[in-house]
């Protein structure tokens, strides 16, 4: 089970600052990701070690964003302050998961500052909004060249703090196991506000703690 990625949400107004920000804590730059036109969202990316990446996502001032269950999520969490918004496994097989889920994926796309279309399969947003410790799935459409992790950085996760049930989220993740993901791990607590508290990454300029 691999950790595809992790989003941070913001309001679109925020966002230039929110990248600034953290790419100063991580001493990293981020990437223009591009817009979701089905989504009415736009992100930029950092890549990171291990085939992950961060995104630090925004709903924009578009129908999509209203009517779509990514960007409706997105909005919910920028207009609650903002903050990280949850986490996302890539699986290779998403007839597998949509099988023990009973439904469908959905498709998903972005498009890059520089025209190209990324296409992916998702399932789990409707999940995630109702219950903030689940991740969502995706399954990518695109060559490992593509993908939004390539080329890497000097920045890796080390550790997600989840408050939540664990038991809950191993039956949501078809896995029993109290570290899921490969190479990164999960603290697990009981917070009040279910879902990812603090993510502590592995800088060259050390540990940072982004909550």
């Amino acid at each position: 089970m691999h950790l595809d990625h992790v989003s941070y949400a913001c309001t679109s107004g925020e966002l230039a600052d929110v990248v600034q920000r953290i790419g100063a804590d991580l001493g990293a730059a981020f990437q223009d990701g591009g817009r979701h036109p089905a989504f009415g969202t736009r992100n930029f990316i950092l890549p990171l070690q291990g085939g992950t990446y961060l995104e630090i996502v925004a709903a924009l001032d578009h129908p999509a964003a209203d009517k779509a269950p990514f960007g409706q999520a997105v909005r919910r969490r920028a207009e609650d302050g903002g903050g990280w918004m949850g986490w996302v496994i890539a699986v290779d097989d998403m007839s597998e998961v949509e099988g023990r889920l009973g439904r469908a994926a959905v498709p998903g796309s972005r498009v890059r500052p520089d025209g190209h279309e990324l296409r992916w399969q998702q399932i789990g947003v409707l999940d995630l909004m109702s219950d903030p410790q689940l991740p969502f799935f995706v399954k990518w459409e695109c060559v490992a060249a593509e993908h939004p992790s390539a080329g890497g950085s000097n920045v890796s996760i080390d550790l997600i703090e989840v408050s939540g049930d664990v038991d809950v989220v191993d039956a949501w993740l078809g896995k029993s196991n109290r570290d899921p993901l490969e190479g990164i791990k999960i603290q697990w607590s009981d917070e009040d506000d279910a879902g990812i508290q603090a993510i502590t990454f592995r800088t060259p300029n050390g540990v940072v703690r982004i909550d």
